[in-house]
């Protein structure tokens, strides 16, 4: 079994339910001993930049998008937002959460190539 897990996250903006269970799932991968990371991709890096993920707030069980993002990275958890998908909204490192790491492609690909399943909000 792998010790690592992969949630990929391609909406925010669009429909921030899908983010936001996105983050739920990758935190109980954390509590579940696996070694997380989050790649967001097109519509999905708005959940990287602060202010955008700030007006995420979709009640009932859920907490608030802000406080799943940095309980997730606290823990220990990685968040990769899409290099080119950032460049397309004109989304630079200083509007994103302070860990949250700009990266291409490669990085999710050599994560899943270790076995990592992955899934995908």
């Amino acid at each position: 079994m792998s010790e690592t897990f992969c949630v990929t996250i391609n909406s925010c903006r669009e429909n921030g339910d899908k983010a936001t269970v996105g983050f739920v799932v990758a935190t109980a991968a954390l509590g579940s001993g696996k070694d997380t990371l989050v790649f967001l991709s097109t519509d999905g890096v708005w959940a990287a930049v602060k202010e955008e993920a700030a007006t995420v707030v979709e009640g009932g069980p859920f907490k608030p998008l802000t406080e799943l993002i940095e309980n997730f990275m606290e823990a220990g958890g990685r968040v990769i937002a899409c290099a080119p998908c950032c460049k397309k909204r004109d989304i630079d490192q200083e509007q994103l959460f302070g860990k949250v790491e700009i990266a291409g492609g490669a990085v999710l690909v050599e994560w899943l190539s270790n076995g990592a399943p992955n899934v995908s909000f």
